[in-house]
């Protein structure tokens, strides 16, 4: 879960977690557990994906859906991504595994759920615990032709000169999977926020045919998410002119990567806060999907659907209503609204969770259709 995505902050998951428990109960937070996770993702939206001609999700998910404790794991957690890649395969796609919060938190950010530190980098119980989730997936999903591949750790942060360690840390998951799965992709993000890759040149030279480097694109960060109002593309932003031009040429060091190792680059994430196109911001995804196109790039979109606000990529489908659990207003935004609304409004919030009451954003749809059928 991730709070703009729900409308409101940007908090850790956890921090929302404890605040619906002390306005609730146990019992309640379980059952909003259970229903986000029936309710949100639906066998529909696999069906809806593979209407616009996509053939792959990435599906990001917690640890703790997986770990229920230490080494151990939650069948009702792993029931949830079961029950995805079932519906994934119905409809003819494929599905990349993303370990989207990992053990202990893999950056400072509140999409690792973290508490502002990185402690998946301060402690090897946090390495060890990641590596056998890992091994424990493989063996899980090893002989499911749905599953594509496994993104191992989304977005990592950590000093640059302690690159090598992050290149170790690979290595070993890598090792425990290969134990269980010879024939799965694997998925490596760069350092910082999947940008920086130059120090992966010893992971994919080890004759690992099935390595591929992810990135993620959202330059500039000021216009696409919408941090800086009135700016825009083709345009003078962050003091670049930035055009298809300027695109291609801070994307060129992955290609040439890909060259240097003959491997594939897969852009995990790009994204854009729609603003009806006023801002030339469809044209930023039409010449940025263009490029992709040229040098090679596999690529999805993030996100799929989201609470339509002001800043942040805000969905492909969006939630455009203003109930009181969304309350754009303020003073509380979004999902910090649902521990009070709970107990009279319920029924209301879980069934807005629903895809059937996000509308498609049709301008931007219509860019992407165009780029799957090339």
């Amino acid at each position: 879960m991730e709070g703009y995505i729900l409308g409101g902050r940007n908090i850790p998951e956890y921090r929302f977690k404890q605040d619906f428990l002390t306005k609730t109960s146990k019992k309640e937070l379980k059952a909003f557990e259970q229903a986000f996770r029936k309710v949100y993702i639906q066998k529909q939206d696999f069906a809806r994906i593979s209407s616009w001609g996509a053939n792959c999700v990435r599906l990001p998910f917690h640890y703790r859906l997986i770990e229920s404790q230490p080494y151990k794991y939650s069948k009702e957690g792993l029931s949830y991504l079961k029950k995805a890649v079932l519906w994934a395969r119905e409809y003819g796609l494929k599905v990349i595994l993303d370990l989207h919060a990992g053990c202990g938190s893999q950056n400072t950010d509140w999409h690792s759920d973290s508490s502002g530190k990185a402690l998946l980098w301060q402690s090897r119980e946090y390495r060890q615990r990641t590596c056998r989730l890992w091994a424990f997936l493989a063996e899980v999903f090893k002989d499911e032709e749905a599953v594509y591949g496994y993104d191992i750790l989304n977005e990592p942060v950590l000093p640059v000169a302690k690159e090598p360690s992050l290149a170790k840390f690979y290595q070993s998951v890598i090792a425990s999977i290969r134990k269980i799965d010879t024939r799965r992709i694997i998925f490596l993000e760069g350092n910082l926020w999947a940008q920086r890759i130059d120090f992966l040149e010893s992971v994919v030279s080890e004759n690992d045919d099935k390595i591929a480097i992810s990135i993620h694109f959202y330059h500039p960060l000021s216009f696409t998410f919408n941090f800086v109002h009135n700016l825009r593309y083709p345009g003078k932003i962050e003091g670049e002119n930035w055009n298809r031009r300027l695109i291609r040429e801070k994307l060129r060091q992955y290609y040439d990567f890909s060259r240097r190792h003959s491997l594939e680059i897969y852009v995990g994430e790009f994204g854009v806060n729609s603003r009806a196109g006023f801002w030339g911001e469809y044209k930023w995804v039409d010449d940025t999907l263009s490029v992709f196109q040229e040098y090679g790039f596999s690529w999805t979109y993030w996100t799929y659907k989201c609470v339509s606000r002001g800043v942040f990529p805000d969905g492909i489908i969006q939630y455009l209503d203003n109930p009181a659990w969304v309350r754009r207003e303020g003073p509380v935004y979004g999902w910090e609204n649902w521990p009070e609304l709970w107990k009279d409004k319920k029924n209301l919030i879980i069934k807005s969770f629903r895809s059937r009451n996000f509308e498609e954003n049709k301008k931007l749809l219509n860019i992407l259709k165009k780029w799957l059928k090339k």
